[in-house]
Protein backbone atom coordinates (compact mmCIF):
# COMPACT_ATOMS: atom_id res chain seq x y z
CA UNK A 1 0.00 0.00 0.00
CA UNK A 2 1.63 3.30 -1.25
CA UNK A 3 0.74 6.39 0.15
CA UNK A 4 -0.11 9.46 -1.93
CA UNK A 5 -0.35 13.37 -1.88
CA UNK A 6 -2.81 15.19 -4.58
CA UNK A 7 -1.68 18.98 -4.56
CA UNK A 8 -4.37 21.22 -4.67
CA UNK A 9 -4.16 25.13 -5.90
CA UNK A 10 -4.69 27.02 -2.59
CA UNK A 11 -8.49 27.22 -1.32
CA UNK A 12 -9.79 24.17 -3.31
CA UNK A 13 -8.81 21.38 -1.21
CA UNK A 14 -12.61 20.99 0.17
CA UNK A 15 -13.16 20.10 -3.24
CA UNK A 16 -10.79 18.08 -4.16
CA UNK A 17 -11.26 16.35 -1.35
CA UNK A 18 -14.46 15.33 -2.05
CA UNK A 19 -13.58 14.25 -5.55
CA UNK A 20 -11.12 11.77 -4.57
CA UNK A 21 -13.94 10.49 -2.20
CA UNK A 22 -16.30 9.99 -5.29
CA UNK A 23 -13.57 8.51 -6.91
CA UNK A 24 -13.33 5.91 -4.37
CA UNK A 25 -9.84 6.26 -3.45
CA UNK A 26 -9.35 5.00 -0.24
CA UNK A 27 -7.74 7.17 3.62
CA UNK A 28 -8.79 10.07 1.65
CA UNK A 29 -8.05 13.32 4.32
CA UNK A 30 -8.51 16.61 3.87
CA UNK A 31 -4.96 19.02 4.80
CA UNK A 32 -4.19 22.12 4.10
CA UNK A 33 -2.57 22.47 0.69
CA UNK A 34 -3.36 18.60 -0.70
CA UNK A 35 -4.95 15.44 -0.32
CA UNK A 36 -3.11 12.65 1.36
CA UNK A 37 -4.48 9.37 0.14
CA UNK A 38 -3.22 5.68 -0.06
CA UNK A 39 -3.95 2.58 -2.60
CA UNK A 40 -1.56 0.76 -4.56
CA UNK A 41 0.56 1.97 -7.82
CA UNK A 42 -2.19 1.65 -10.14
CA UNK A 43 -4.15 3.68 -7.98
CA UNK A 44 -1.69 6.46 -7.95
CA UNK A 45 -1.99 5.83 -12.20
CA UNK A 46 -5.81 6.25 -12.02
CA UNK A 47 -5.66 9.52 -9.54
CA UNK A 48 -2.82 11.26 -12.58
CA UNK A 49 -5.89 10.34 -14.82
CA UNK A 50 -8.99 10.99 -13.22
CA UNK A 51 -8.93 13.97 -11.02
CA UNK A 52 -9.81 17.01 -12.37
CA UNK A 53 -8.61 19.21 -9.47
CA UNK A 54 -5.40 18.06 -8.45
CA UNK A 55 -1.87 19.75 -9.87
CA UNK A 56 0.69 17.07 -8.74
CA UNK A 57 -0.17 13.38 -7.72
CA UNK A 58 3.00 12.49 -5.52
CA UNK A 59 3.85 9.42 -3.77
CA UNK A 60 5.76 9.21 -0.42
CA UNK A 61 9.24 7.35 -1.05
CA UNK A 62 10.42 8.29 2.32
CA UNK A 63 10.44 10.20 6.04
CA UNK A 64 12.87 10.98 8.38
CA UNK A 65 13.80 13.58 11.34
CA UNK A 66 16.38 15.80 9.88
CA UNK A 67 18.16 18.60 11.71
CA UNK A 68 21.78 18.69 9.85
CA UNK A 69 22.72 17.95 6.39
CA UNK A 70 24.21 15.19 7.14
CA UNK A 71 21.03 13.35 8.49
CA UNK A 72 19.10 14.64 5.18
CA UNK A 73 21.93 13.50 2.93
CA UNK A 74 21.68 10.15 4.62
CA UNK A 75 17.75 10.23 4.58
CA UNK A 76 17.90 10.62 0.81
CA UNK A 77 20.29 7.82 0.48
CA UNK A 78 18.37 5.42 2.29
CA UNK A 79 15.69 5.55 -0.38
CA UNK A 80 15.96 2.66 -3.00
CA UNK A 81 16.32 4.36 -6.14
CA UNK A 82 17.13 1.88 -8.39
CA UNK A 83 13.82 0.80 -9.26
CA UNK A 84 13.11 4.74 -10.33
CA UNK A 85 16.55 6.18 -11.44
CA UNK A 86 19.71 4.69 -13.65
CA UNK A 87 21.91 6.77 -15.60
CA UNK A 88 19.40 6.28 -18.14
CA UNK A 89 17.31 8.44 -16.73
CA UNK A 90 17.04 12.14 -16.13
CA UNK A 91 16.35 13.51 -12.89
CA UNK A 92 15.74 16.95 -11.21
CA UNK A 93 14.96 17.57 -7.16
CA UNK A 94 13.10 20.38 -5.54
CA UNK A 95 12.53 21.16 -2.38
CA UNK A 96 10.48 23.31 0.07
CA UNK A 97 11.80 24.08 3.94
CA UNK A 98 10.01 25.74 6.26
CA UNK A 99 10.13 25.79 9.75
CA UNK A 100 13.46 23.84 10.06
CA UNK A 101 16.94 24.13 11.17
CA UNK A 102 17.65 23.86 7.67
CA UNK A 103 15.43 26.63 6.02
CA UNK A 104 17.53 26.98 2.78
CA UNK A 105 15.08 25.22 -0.09
CA UNK A 106 18.13 25.71 -2.49
CA UNK A 107 20.43 24.02 -0.08
CA UNK A 108 18.18 20.95 0.93
CA UNK A 109 17.52 20.07 -2.77
CA UNK A 110 21.55 20.21 -3.95
CA UNK A 111 22.38 17.76 -0.88
CA UNK A 112 19.33 15.49 -1.61
CA UNK A 113 20.66 15.32 -5.14
CA UNK A 114 24.29 14.40 -4.32
CA UNK A 115 22.43 11.60 -2.56
CA UNK A 116 20.95 10.29 -5.17
CA UNK A 117 23.60 11.09 -7.48
CA UNK A 118 26.09 8.99 -4.91
CA UNK A 119 24.21 6.21 -4.55
CA UNK A 120 23.80 5.52 -8.14
CA UNK A 121 27.44 6.10 -8.99
CA UNK A 122 28.06 3.78 -6.26
CA UNK A 123 25.72 1.08 -7.94
CA UNK A 124 26.31 1.94 -11.74
CA UNK A 125 29.73 3.40 -12.19
CA UNK A 126 28.48 6.40 -13.70
CA UNK A 127 26.22 9.08 -12.83
CA UNK A 128 22.92 9.76 -13.89
CA UNK A 129 22.31 13.59 -15.10
CA UNK A 130 20.52 16.71 -13.83
CA UNK A 131 17.61 18.16 -16.28
CA UNK A 132 15.87 20.99 -14.47
CA UNK A 133 13.60 21.45 -17.83
CA UNK A 134 11.96 18.27 -18.29
CA UNK A 135 13.18 15.55 -16.13
CA UNK A 136 12.56 11.68 -16.05
CA UNK A 137 11.98 11.56 -12.47
CA UNK A 138 11.03 14.62 -10.16
CA UNK A 139 12.28 14.50 -6.57
CA UNK A 140 10.73 16.82 -4.21
CA UNK A 141 11.61 17.12 -0.64
CA UNK A 142 9.51 18.58 2.02
CA UNK A 143 11.06 19.59 4.93
CA UNK A 144 8.69 21.23 7.87
CA UNK A 145 9.32 21.35 11.78
CA UNK A 146 12.75 18.89 11.32
CA UNK A 147 11.03 16.08 9.69
CA UNK A 148 11.91 15.38 5.90
CA UNK A 149 9.31 13.75 3.53
CA UNK A 150 10.55 12.30 0.29
CA UNK A 151 8.34 12.24 -2.47
CA UNK A 152 8.77 11.11 -6.32
CA UNK A 153 5.98 13.05 -8.70
CA UNK A 154 4.11 10.64 -10.56
CA UNK A 155 2.35 13.53 -12.53
CA UNK A 156 5.12 14.47 -14.80
CA UNK A 157 4.29 18.24 -15.93
CA UNK A 158 1.53 19.67 -14.20
CA UNK A 159 -1.91 18.23 -13.89
CA UNK A 160 -4.05 21.17 -15.63
CA UNK A 161 -2.02 20.46 -18.83
CA UNK A 162 -4.36 18.51 -20.24
CA UNK A 163 -3.11 18.71 -23.82
CA UNK A 164 -6.07 20.30 -25.30
CA UNK A 165 -5.54 23.91 -24.79
CA UNK A 166 -3.87 24.83 -28.58
CA UNK A 167 -3.93 28.71 -27.87
CA UNK A 168 -4.51 30.77 -24.14
CA UNK A 169 -6.10 33.27 -25.51
CA UNK A 170 -5.77 36.81 -23.13
CA UNK A 171 -6.21 35.83 -19.36
CA UNK A 172 -6.42 31.64 -19.52
CA UNK A 173 -8.21 30.40 -16.55
CA UNK A 174 -6.31 27.14 -15.24
CA UNK A 175 -8.15 23.71 -16.04
CA UNK A 176 -8.02 22.37 -12.51
CA UNK A 177 -8.99 25.82 -11.06
CA UNK A 178 -12.02 25.88 -13.76
CA UNK A 179 -13.19 22.05 -12.47
CA UNK A 180 -13.16 23.23 -9.13
CA UNK A 181 -15.38 26.35 -9.74
CA UNK A 182 -17.70 24.18 -11.27
CA UNK A 183 -17.90 21.94 -8.43
CA UNK A 184 -18.21 25.25 -5.96
CA UNK A 185 -20.80 26.70 -7.85
CA UNK A 186 -22.96 22.94 -7.59
CA UNK A 187 -23.53 22.16 -10.94
CA UNK A 188 -25.21 19.09 -11.21
CA UNK A 189 -23.95 18.17 -14.55
CA UNK A 190 -27.11 18.09 -16.42
CA UNK A 191 -28.43 22.11 -15.89
CA UNK A 192 -28.17 24.04 -18.87
CA UNK A 193 -24.64 26.00 -18.09
CA UNK A 194 -23.61 28.89 -20.36
CA UNK A 195 -19.70 31.14 -20.28
CA UNK A 196 -20.86 34.60 -21.92
CA UNK A 197 -17.42 35.61 -21.68
CA UNK A 198 -15.43 32.04 -22.96
CA UNK A 199 -12.10 33.64 -23.79
CA UNK A 200 -10.26 30.45 -24.76
CA UNK A 201 -13.33 28.54 -23.38
CA UNK A 202 -11.79 26.47 -20.52
CA UNK A 203 -14.89 26.74 -18.47
CA UNK A 204 -17.28 25.33 -20.78
CA UNK A 205 -14.80 22.56 -22.50
CA UNK A 206 -14.18 21.47 -18.19
CA UNK A 207 -18.02 21.16 -17.90
CA UNK A 208 -18.28 19.23 -21.27
CA UNK A 209 -15.77 16.63 -19.68
CA UNK A 210 -16.97 16.64 -16.96
CA UNK A 211 -20.74 15.95 -17.75
CA UNK A 212 -19.59 13.26 -20.55
CA UNK A 213 -17.10 11.32 -18.08
CA UNK A 214 -14.40 11.65 -19.72
CA UNK A 215 -11.02 11.46 -17.82
CA UNK A 216 -9.16 14.62 -18.32
CA UNK A 217 -6.23 12.60 -18.40
CA UNK A 218 -7.15 10.61 -21.19
CA UNK A 219 -5.77 13.21 -23.48
CA UNK A 220 -2.06 13.60 -21.94
CA UNK A 221 0.24 11.16 -24.14
CA UNK A 222 2.26 10.20 -21.03
CA UNK A 223 2.98 10.70 -17.10
CA UNK A 224 6.05 11.24 -15.00
CA UNK A 225 5.39 7.97 -13.86
CA UNK A 226 5.74 6.54 -17.43
CA UNK A 227 9.51 7.38 -17.51
CA UNK A 228 11.03 5.89 -14.62
CA UNK A 229 13.00 2.91 -14.86
CA UNK A 230 10.46 0.21 -13.64
CA UNK A 231 8.08 1.36 -16.06
CA UNK A 232 8.63 -1.47 -18.77
CA UNK A 233 6.47 -3.13 -21.18
CA UNK A 234 4.34 -4.95 -18.68
CA UNK A 235 3.39 -1.79 -16.91
CA UNK A 236 2.36 0.25 -20.06
CA UNK A 237 0.01 -2.85 -20.84
CA UNK A 238 -1.44 -2.43 -17.52
CA UNK A 239 -1.50 1.34 -18.17
CA UNK A 240 -3.08 1.12 -21.81
CA UNK A 241 -5.74 -1.51 -20.05
CA UNK A 242 -6.58 1.27 -17.35
CA UNK A 243 -7.18 3.88 -20.32
CA UNK A 244 -9.66 1.34 -22.35
CA UNK A 245 -11.55 0.94 -19.65
CA UNK A 246 -11.64 4.74 -18.34
CA UNK A 247 -12.87 5.49 -22.17
CA UNK A 248 -15.53 2.49 -21.80
CA UNK A 249 -16.81 4.20 -18.94
CA UNK A 250 -17.87 7.99 -20.48
CA UNK A 251 -21.07 8.71 -19.95
CA UNK A 252 -22.11 10.46 -23.09
CA UNK A 253 -24.15 12.29 -21.29
CA UNK A 254 -24.14 16.13 -22.90
CA UNK A 255 -26.23 18.77 -21.53
CA UNK A 256 -26.74 22.20 -22.87
CA UNK A 257 -23.40 23.84 -22.77
CA UNK A 258 -22.73 27.61 -24.76
CA UNK A 259 -19.60 29.43 -25.33
CA UNK A 260 -19.93 33.04 -26.16
CA UNK A 261 -17.93 35.70 -26.46
CA UNK A 262 -17.91 38.75 -28.10
CA UNK A 263 -14.43 38.57 -29.65
CA UNK A 264 -14.19 36.62 -32.68
CA UNK A 265 -10.16 35.12 -32.20
CA UNK A 266 -11.39 34.55 -28.83
CA UNK A 267 -14.13 32.35 -29.77
CA UNK A 268 -11.99 30.81 -32.53
CA UNK A 269 -9.43 29.75 -30.07
CA UNK A 270 -12.36 28.47 -27.68
CA UNK A 271 -13.32 26.02 -30.83
CA UNK A 272 -10.08 24.84 -32.05
CA UNK A 273 -9.34 23.84 -28.12
CA UNK A 274 -12.89 22.37 -28.19
CA UNK A 275 -12.32 20.30 -31.22
CA UNK A 276 -8.94 18.61 -29.73
CA UNK A 277 -10.32 17.99 -26.26
CA UNK A 278 -12.94 16.25 -28.58
CA UNK A 279 -16.65 17.66 -27.43
CA UNK A 280 -18.93 19.56 -28.91
CA UNK A 281 -20.08 23.00 -28.13
CA UNK A 282 -22.92 25.48 -28.90
CA UNK A 283 -20.34 28.76 -29.57
CA UNK A 284 -22.11 32.45 -29.92
CA UNK A 285 -20.21 35.62 -31.02
CA UNK A 286 -22.65 37.55 -28.60
CA UNK A 287 -22.22 40.24 -26.25
CA UNK A 288 -22.58 38.88 -22.33
CA UNK A 289 -24.95 42.07 -22.12
CA UNK A 290 -27.10 40.83 -24.68
CA UNK A 291 -28.00 37.92 -22.40
CA UNK A 292 -31.85 37.52 -21.57
CA UNK A 293 -33.81 35.47 -19.85
CA UNK A 294 -35.80 32.92 -21.57
CA UNK A 295 -38.25 31.08 -19.21
CA UNK A 296 -35.14 28.15 -18.58
CA UNK A 297 -33.60 27.58 -15.36
CA UNK A 298 -29.82 28.17 -16.11
CA UNK A 299 -26.33 28.69 -14.53
CA UNK A 300 -23.38 30.97 -15.72
CA UNK A 301 -20.45 30.08 -15.06
CA UNK A 302 -17.42 33.19 -16.29
CA UNK A 303 -14.36 34.80 -15.42
CA UNK A 304 -14.74 38.16 -16.50
CA UNK A 305 -12.22 41.16 -16.50
CA UNK A 306 -11.04 42.15 -13.51
CA UNK A 307 -7.18 44.04 -12.61
CA UNK A 308 -5.51 45.30 -15.63
CA UNK A 309 -7.99 43.47 -17.70
CA UNK A 310 -10.45 45.51 -16.14
CA UNK A 311 -8.69 48.94 -16.26
CA UNK A 312 -10.11 49.77 -19.58
CA UNK A 313 -13.59 48.82 -19.28
CA UNK A 314 -14.27 51.24 -16.12
CA UNK A 315 -18.27 50.99 -16.87
CA UNK A 316 -18.50 47.40 -17.58
CA UNK A 317 -19.38 46.70 -13.76
CA UNK A 318 -22.21 48.59 -13.55
CA UNK A 319 -23.40 47.38 -16.99
CA UNK A 320 -23.12 44.04 -15.79
CA UNK A 321 -24.81 44.31 -12.86
CA UNK A 322 -27.65 45.52 -14.56
CA UNK A 323 -27.21 41.89 -16.92
CA UNK A 324 -27.36 39.73 -13.65
CA UNK A 325 -30.28 41.50 -11.94
CA UNK A 326 -32.34 40.46 -15.63
CA UNK A 327 -31.91 36.86 -15.27
CA UNK A 328 -34.53 35.80 -12.90
CA UNK A 329 -34.44 32.14 -11.89
CA UNK A 330 -30.52 31.87 -13.16
CA UNK A 331 -27.93 31.05 -10.76
CA UNK A 332 -24.68 32.90 -11.77
CA UNK A 333 -20.90 32.63 -10.91
CA UNK A 334 -18.28 34.49 -11.47
CA UNK A 335 -14.64 35.32 -10.30
CA UNK A 336 -13.78 38.50 -8.86
CA UNK A 337 -10.39 40.33 -8.27
CA UNK A 338 -12.38 43.70 -7.06
CA UNK A 339 -15.51 44.64 -5.05
CA UNK A 340 -16.40 47.20 -8.40
CA UNK A 341 -18.51 43.72 -9.33
CA UNK A 342 -20.20 43.49 -5.66
CA UNK A 343 -20.84 46.82 -5.54
CA UNK A 344 -22.30 47.38 -9.21
CA UNK A 345 -24.62 44.04 -8.69
CA UNK A 346 -26.89 45.79 -5.60
CA UNK A 347 -27.67 42.20 -4.66
CA UNK A 348 -26.06 40.22 -1.65
CA UNK A 349 -24.33 36.74 -3.16
CA UNK A 350 -25.13 33.65 -2.34
CA UNK A 351 -21.82 32.62 -1.36
CA UNK A 352 -18.92 34.59 -1.58
CA UNK A 353 -16.05 32.31 -1.67
CA UNK A 354 -12.22 32.93 -1.54
CA UNK A 355 -9.90 31.97 -4.40
CA UNK A 356 -6.17 32.28 -5.87
CA UNK A 357 -6.23 33.21 -9.74
CA UNK A 358 -2.46 33.05 -10.49
CA UNK A 359 -0.92 35.74 -8.26
CA UNK A 360 -4.04 36.94 -7.76
CA UNK A 361 -6.59 36.21 -4.53
CA UNK A 362 -10.07 36.63 -6.03
CA UNK A 363 -13.65 35.58 -4.98
CA UNK A 364 -16.08 33.50 -6.56
CA UNK A 365 -19.42 35.15 -6.68
CA UNK A 366 -22.46 33.33 -6.71
CA UNK A 367 -25.91 35.05 -7.11
CA UNK A 368 -28.73 33.10 -7.14
CA UNK A 369 -31.80 35.40 -8.85
CA UNK A 370 -35.39 35.83 -7.94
Amino acid sequence: MQEFYASAIRLTEDVLCEELRELEFKSVRLNRGGIPFRGEWSDGWRACLQSRIAQRILVVVGRSPVTTADQLYDAVRAVDWSPYITTQQTFSVSSVAVGSTLNHSGFVALRAKDAIVDQIRDREGDRPSVDRDDPDVRVFVYLANDKATIYLDMSGSPLHLRGYRARGGGAPLRETLAAAILRMVGWDRRSPLIDPMCGSGTIAIESALWASGVAPGLARERFGFERWACHGEVQAQQMRTLRGALRGDVTGQKPSIIAADIDSEALEIAQDNAKIAGIKLAFRQQSVLDLQPDGASRIVVTNPPYGKRLATESDFPAQFGRVIRRLHGWRVAFLSATDAYEKAILLKPSHKIPLVNGDLDVHLLIYDIE
